[in-house]
Protein backbone atom coordinates (compact mmCIF):
# COMPACT_ATOMS: atom_id res chain seq x y z
CA UNK A 1 0.00 0.00 0.00
CA UNK A 2 1.16 3.47 -1.02
CA UNK A 3 2.06 5.91 1.38
CA UNK A 4 -1.31 8.05 0.17
CA UNK A 5 -3.38 5.37 0.31
CA UNK A 6 -2.47 4.79 4.15
CA UNK A 7 -3.01 8.45 4.97
CA UNK A 8 -6.72 7.85 3.47
CA UNK A 9 -7.16 4.60 5.51
CA UNK A 10 -6.08 6.27 8.64
CA UNK A 11 -8.48 9.51 7.81
CA UNK A 12 -11.51 6.73 7.93
CA UNK A 13 -9.68 4.92 11.00
CA UNK A 14 -9.70 8.38 12.71
CA UNK A 15 -13.31 9.49 11.46
CA UNK A 16 -14.44 6.28 13.17
CA UNK A 17 -12.51 6.66 16.81
CA UNK A 18 -13.43 10.16 16.77
CA UNK A 19 -10.16 11.37 17.36
CA UNK A 20 -10.20 15.01 16.64
CA UNK A 21 -6.59 16.51 16.50
CA UNK A 22 -5.67 12.98 14.73
CA UNK A 23 -8.40 13.68 12.21
CA UNK A 24 -7.61 17.58 11.71
CA UNK A 25 -4.17 16.70 10.85
CA UNK A 26 -4.48 13.77 8.11
CA UNK A 27 -7.04 15.69 6.97
CA UNK A 28 -4.30 18.88 6.47
CA UNK A 29 -1.99 16.55 5.02
CA UNK A 30 -4.68 15.08 2.55
CA UNK A 31 -5.59 18.65 1.22
CA UNK A 32 -1.47 19.27 0.99
CA UNK A 33 -1.21 16.11 -1.40
CA UNK A 34 -4.28 17.10 -3.52
CA UNK A 35 -2.95 20.19 -3.71
CA UNK A 36 0.01 19.10 -5.51
CA UNK A 37 -1.23 17.18 -7.30
CA UNK A 38 -3.26 19.14 -8.70
CA UNK A 39 -1.07 22.23 -8.86
CA UNK A 40 1.54 19.72 -11.32
CA UNK A 41 -1.12 17.21 -12.47
CA UNK A 42 1.06 14.27 -10.64
CA UNK A 43 0.24 11.15 -9.25
CA UNK A 44 2.33 11.33 -6.16
CA UNK A 45 4.78 9.04 -5.62
CA UNK A 46 5.98 8.06 -1.73
CA UNK A 47 9.15 10.15 -2.05
CA UNK A 48 6.81 13.44 -3.40
CA UNK A 49 4.34 12.55 -0.22
CA UNK A 50 7.46 12.64 2.43
CA UNK A 51 8.55 15.69 0.80
CA UNK A 52 5.30 17.31 1.54
CA UNK A 53 5.19 15.46 5.06
CA UNK A 54 8.91 16.74 5.97
CA UNK A 55 7.61 19.89 5.12
CA UNK A 56 4.44 19.95 6.91
CA UNK A 57 6.70 18.64 9.96
CA UNK A 58 9.45 21.46 9.73
CA UNK A 59 6.85 23.99 9.90
CA UNK A 60 5.31 22.57 13.29
CA UNK A 61 8.97 22.51 14.96
CA UNK A 62 9.00 25.35 13.98
CA UNK A 63 5.75 26.51 15.88
CA UNK A 64 6.34 24.35 18.26
CA UNK A 65 9.70 26.61 19.52
CA UNK A 66 7.69 29.55 19.46
CA UNK A 67 4.77 28.53 21.15
CA UNK A 68 7.22 27.34 23.45
CA UNK A 69 9.02 30.25 24.30
CA UNK A 70 6.29 32.61 24.05
CA UNK A 71 4.84 29.95 27.24
CA UNK A 72 1.71 29.20 25.19
CA UNK A 73 1.75 25.27 26.33
CA UNK A 74 -1.58 24.87 24.85
CA UNK A 75 -0.81 25.38 21.55
CA UNK A 76 2.40 24.07 22.33
CA UNK A 77 0.82 20.65 23.27
CA UNK A 78 -1.57 20.88 19.96
CA UNK A 79 1.60 21.27 17.87
CA UNK A 80 3.09 18.48 19.38
CA UNK A 81 0.41 16.16 18.80
CA UNK A 82 -0.08 16.77 15.27
CA UNK A 83 4.16 16.59 14.76
CA UNK A 84 3.89 13.16 16.16
CA UNK A 85 0.79 12.53 14.17
CA UNK A 86 3.01 13.49 11.17
CA UNK A 87 6.26 11.88 12.48
CA UNK A 88 4.40 8.69 12.70
CA UNK A 89 4.33 8.37 8.37
CA UNK A 90 8.40 9.10 7.76
CA UNK A 91 10.77 6.39 7.67
CA UNK A 92 13.25 5.87 10.24
CA UNK A 93 15.64 8.34 11.08
CA UNK A 94 19.25 7.74 10.40
CA UNK A 95 21.66 8.43 13.82
CA UNK A 96 24.26 10.87 13.43
CA UNK A 97 27.17 8.49 12.41
CA UNK A 98 25.50 6.59 9.85
CA UNK A 99 24.63 10.38 8.52
CA UNK A 100 28.46 11.43 8.62
CA UNK A 101 29.30 8.09 7.18
CA UNK A 102 26.72 8.78 4.45
CA UNK A 103 28.43 12.14 3.72
CA UNK A 104 31.70 10.53 3.19
CA UNK A 105 30.36 8.37 0.94
CA UNK A 106 28.50 11.11 -0.85
CA UNK A 107 31.78 13.30 -1.19
CA UNK A 108 33.58 10.27 -2.70
CA UNK A 109 30.89 9.58 -5.45
CA UNK A 110 30.35 13.37 -5.98
CA UNK A 111 34.36 13.88 -6.24
CA UNK A 112 33.64 17.01 -4.30
CA UNK A 113 37.14 18.99 -3.65
CA UNK A 114 35.69 22.01 -1.42
CA UNK A 115 32.84 23.96 -0.59
CA UNK A 116 32.06 24.74 -4.13
CA UNK A 117 31.07 21.13 -4.57
CA UNK A 118 28.47 21.30 -1.77
CA UNK A 119 25.52 21.43 -3.98
CA UNK A 120 26.78 18.45 -5.77
CA UNK A 121 27.04 16.19 -2.33
CA UNK A 122 23.96 17.53 -1.23
CA UNK A 123 22.07 16.47 -4.35
CA UNK A 124 23.18 13.04 -4.28
CA UNK A 125 22.25 12.40 -0.29
CA UNK A 126 18.43 14.16 -0.87
CA UNK A 127 18.65 11.07 -3.52
CA UNK A 128 19.31 8.62 -1.00
CA UNK A 129 18.38 10.21 1.99
CA UNK A 130 14.82 11.25 1.14
CA UNK A 131 12.89 11.08 4.49
CA UNK A 132 15.54 9.48 6.56
CA UNK A 133 17.73 12.70 7.92
CA UNK A 134 17.58 16.30 8.26
CA UNK A 135 19.06 18.05 5.67
CA UNK A 136 20.05 21.21 7.82
CA UNK A 137 21.67 18.65 10.28
CA UNK A 138 23.63 17.03 7.24
CA UNK A 139 23.85 20.61 5.39
CA UNK A 140 26.42 21.41 8.55
CA UNK A 141 28.46 18.16 8.13
CA UNK A 142 28.49 18.57 4.64
CA UNK A 143 30.22 21.53 5.00
CA UNK A 144 32.28 20.74 7.85
CA UNK A 145 33.91 17.64 5.79
CA UNK A 146 34.25 19.60 2.76
CA UNK A 147 36.27 22.66 4.62
CA UNK A 148 38.61 19.78 6.68
CA UNK A 149 39.10 18.03 2.70
CA UNK A 150 39.78 21.02 1.37
CA UNK A 151 42.69 21.99 4.04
Amino acid sequence: MNLKSQVEQDIRRAMKARSETELSTLRLLMAALKQQEIDHRIELTDADVLTIIEKMTKQRKESLRIFREAQRDELANKEQAELDILMSYMPQQINPGEAKAAVQAAILEADAQGPKDMGKVMGILKSQLAGKADFSALSAIVKEMLIKHNS
